[in-house]
């Protein structure tokens, strides 16, 4: 980028109002960004394991796209703060979308460029960083809970806190209001349940009813590729246990009935930061939270109602002190 011969000290100094009015002035239009400090969650993008996955669709500029498996699209949005991943997987007579991200980005026209198929959308839950892009869709799955169709009505303040300055790296798309950004309301065209099969076309994919990070959480397995799609139940980041829809209990069972399934399994696909592991870190994440709720790791901190523990890769934010989950569905 050229040099604002005039302005750059200025830049250095005023950035807040010297963002505006470049803005206003339109002539140099990611100056304010290039002279901007990078939060410190993104210094350590890009993520390297991403260097060992076949990137589609280069041009795309808030989304980036990578083939984890034939027929199957991870969908990453790298330049916010939840670094969300939804999944397309292609079938020969349909297509499932499954999450629809922050809705900050054209999701829509991505999918239309990857497949040709009629789209049908499934949430592995209903927090708005997996169903921002739910409005775009005609036909949504969701899962018979109140917390779904609660959640189907939309909001605005969760949205807003995700386009904080200190939530995003990189620029916001070309044309995007920040001003009028929402999760905007969607139509459940069908509930679903447990057990639930989506024939796609010479391709079967399986609800697996995961409640406890969310009552509606579930994960969805591709047998015969060998896959399974865990949402928040399980990703490579801290896993938040902590809200108020949380059930510890249901957690740790939703967990282990995952574990059950690691001998069909090649890929295991979460929803945030990196798309792949390997079928071990399911009984990997049990081993942790059990250490976890038996009282053999002390948080590594405590901020009022909330606490983190570490246990070697992972993360758990969860609530202080620690609701006893046995007895109660754990067992």
């Amino acid at each position: 980028m050229r040099p604002i011969p005039a302005l750059s000290h200025l830049a250095s100094v005023r950035l807040g109002t010297l963002c505006v009015s470049i803005a206003v002035l339109s002539a140099y239009p990611a100056v304010c960004f290039a002279q901007a400090e990078k939060p410190d969650w993104c210094q350590a993008l890009p993520r390297p394991e991403y260097k060992s996955l076949e990137r589609v669709i280069p041009d795309e500029p808030w989304f980036e796209v990578y083939k984890v498996a034939p027929g199957t699209f991870a969908i990453y949005e790298p330049h916010q703060f939840e670094e969300t991943i939804s999944y397309l997987m292609v079938g020969t007579k349909q297509a499932l979308l499954f999450d629809t991200g922050m809705g900050i980005g054209n999701l829509k026209a991505v999918v239309m460029r990857l497949t040709s198929r009629p789209v049908v959308v499934l949430n592995s839950h209903t927090h708005n960083d997996h169903v921002g892009d739910n409005w775009q869709f005609p036909f949504v799955f969701g899962m018979d809970t109140a917390f779904t169709r609660a959640n189907a009505k939309g909001s605005r303040d969760d949205a807003q806190s995700e386009i904080a300055k200190e939530n995003l790296c990189g620029d916001l798309p070309r044309g995007f209001n920040a001003a009028k950004y929402v999760t905007r309301p969607w139509k459940i065209s069908l509930f679903v349940h447990d057990g639930f099969k989506i024939n796609l076309g010479h391709r079967t994919v399986e609800i697996v009813a995961t409640p406890g990070h969310t009552p509606d959480a579930i994960s969805l397995i591709d047998r015969e590729n060998g896959l399974l799609f865990t949402g928040d139940t399980y990703y490579p980041a801290p896993i938040w246990l902590y809200r108020p829809e949380t059930d510890l209990a249901a957690y740790i069972a939703s967990v282990r009935k995952l574990v059950t399934l690691a001998p069909q399994l090649k890929l295991v696909l979460g929803a945030h930061n990196v798309p792949v592991a390997q079928p071990a870190v399911l009984a990997q994440l049990e081993a942790a939270i059990e250490e976890v709720v038996d009282g053999k790791v002390k948080p590594k901190s405590v901020n009022g109602n909330e606490a983190s523990y570490q246990v070697g890769t992972f993360s758990f934010r969860m609530r202080n002190p620690l609701p006893a989950p046995r007895g109660s569905g754990a067992e």
